[in-house]
């Protein structure tokens, strides 16, 4: 049996933009990024703090060490500039692996970078 277990999650990070008129996704810091093990083009779920938003869109990889996360294209109506969100990325393996998984968690400052 398969399931989907949390794979990574970049909890509590700043928005730093919200750009309507573009493609869509989501920018963020590449060393964000790594240290969650969130690659290009991942499918991630972002979960607003602030309005309670939950919404789906891929990632396309920012400036390393610059604390970006921008939400792009129709995403950008659903964040406000300085909202608070969680962005989660989901795995799916078997059932008995699931069990000794452990998710790649981190919690930046409130500048978006790595404490």
């Amino acid at each position: 049996m398969q399931i989907q277990v949390l794979k990574s999650k970049i909890h509590r990070v700043k928005v730093t933009q919200a750009e309507l008129h573009y493609v869509g996704s989501i920018t963020i810091d590449e060393t964000l990024m790594e240290a969650s093990n969130i690659i290009e083009n991942e499918k991630v779920q972002i979960v607003n703090i602030n309005n309670g938003e939950r919404f789906e869109t891929y990632v396309i990889k920012g400036e390393s060490g610059s604390g970006t996360i921008c939400l792009n294209g129709p995403a950008a109506r659903k964040v406000q500039v300085g909202d608070i969100i969680i962005v989660i990325a989901y795995a799916t393996m078997d059932f008995e692996l699931a069990k000794q998984w452990k998710p790649y968690l981190i919690y930046p400052d409130s500048q978006n970078k790595l404490v």
